[in-house]
């Protein structure tokens, strides 16, 4: 009997492409698009924005189903959405920290949500369009987590928190080719969605304001407070510590000989902290809530390359594990702008160590 794969379309090239290779391969696939917007508004601004999960793309994805003569469903995930991303976003930025919302997407959302409700309607796995790829580990015949083969495109940083359950019961069909090669196939498909631009950066903020989106949805949180320098001096005000973020320089509104940049944010004193640019970097960082991948866990130091944001190049480092649920990285060479509230995420080579949310920078 063919293998059962419910994919996650979302009504872009690549989902669309994951689906179309995975009919090419045999499986029997399929289609689901999330009804994810709880919020009429956002819904409103992502439809007419055409952002993921809007209402013309999964126009686009039932159109792709329809071409690939596949079943499509659009299932309701906004409860789970609202809770585990939406919220979290907010109270976060109340915290002083700067989220990742794709990474919780992923973990609460795709890996746990949308995989428990593969495994009730009798599926063999899920698959989406992430550029990452999953092999059998053949020392114990687990499962590693490795590097999309496109360095432009590698998405393994937002996949750390997966779990051996979690990966036995995935594919990543995009994962040995390149954007490029995924463009090209899908026009060999004759994919209506083959010329379709990449998606904003955070899917429920269309207009790419988090700030606006912020005031609007935290009006009793958002409180000002003062603008200070390292030594505590008062240098100025600010209207609230949601709308700073570490390493920001335009915006503070400060007159100085040379640019002030955000160097720390302290939600407990209500202060923006700034300092010059040389205050960005820091040897070192403290991370929790770690989740390691396919590995032992290492009873002594380890030789790691890690990243401390999606876009950052991948540093030489030393990861020492602290406590079940806590990790050090010491940088090889100080890295700039380490931000609380980001993931980062432990490579060797092109496998996934795994990763963690940074609490505190040293």
């Amino acid at each position: 009997m063919k293998k059962r794969v419910m994919v996650a379309m979302s009504g872009g090239v690549d989902s669309s492409t994951a689906a179309a290779l995975l009919c090419q391969q045999g499986f029997e696939v399929t289609g689901v698009t999330m009804q994810i917007w709880p919020d009429e508004e956002v819904a409103d601004r992502v439809d007419k924005n055409g952002g993921c999960c809007s209402l013309p793309a999964m126009k686009d994805a039932r159109a792709v189903a329809e071409l690939l003569d596949i079943t499509h469903h659009v299932f309701d995930f906004r409860d789970v959405f609202s809770r585990q991303v939406i919220d979290n976003f907010c109270e976060e930025y109340l915290e002083g920290r700067t989220p990742n919302p794709c990474i919780r997407c992923n973990q609460y959302v795709k890996w746990d949500t949308f995989l428990e409700l593969a495994k009730s309607l009798e599926m063999d796995y899920i698959a989406t369009g992430h550029y990452a790829r999953i092999e059998k580990n053949p020392e114990d015949n687990g499962f590693l987590l490795k590097k999309g083969i496109d360095p432009g495109k590698d998405q393994s940083y937002v996949l750390y928190t997966m779990s051996q359950e979690q990966l036995a019961h995935t594919l990543f069909p995009l994962g040995g080719f390149t954007k490029e090669q995924i463009r090209e196939k899908a026009r060999q498909f004759g994919l209506p969605v083959a010329g379709r631009p990449e998606s904003q950066e955070i899917c429920f903020i269309p207009d790419n304001d988090y700030r606006r989106y912020l005031k609007d949805h935290l009006k009793q949180g958002i409180k000002p407070g003062k603008i200070v320098n390292l030594k505590g001096e008062v240098l100025g005000e600010h209207p609230g510590i949601p709308f700073y973020t570490v390493g920001q320089r335009k915006g503070l509104g400060l007159a100085a000989p040379k640019p002030y940049y955000v160097i720390a944010l302290d939600p407990g004193k209500n202060q923006v902290v700034v300092g010059g640019e040389e205050d960005l970097f820091a040897k070192g960082l403290i991370a929790d809530h770690l989740n390691l991948i396919g590995v032992d866990r290492p009873e002594g130091p380890l030789k790691i390359e890690a990243k401390i944001r999606y876009t950052a190049p991948a540093a030489k480092a030393i990861l020492s594990l602290c406590n079940s649920d806590g990790a050090k990285v010491e940088f090889e060479h100080s890295q700039k702008v380490i931000t609380p509230g980001q993931a980062v995420v432990f490579y060797q080579d092109d496998l996934v160590i795994g990763g963690g949310i940074i609490n505190r920078i040293l």
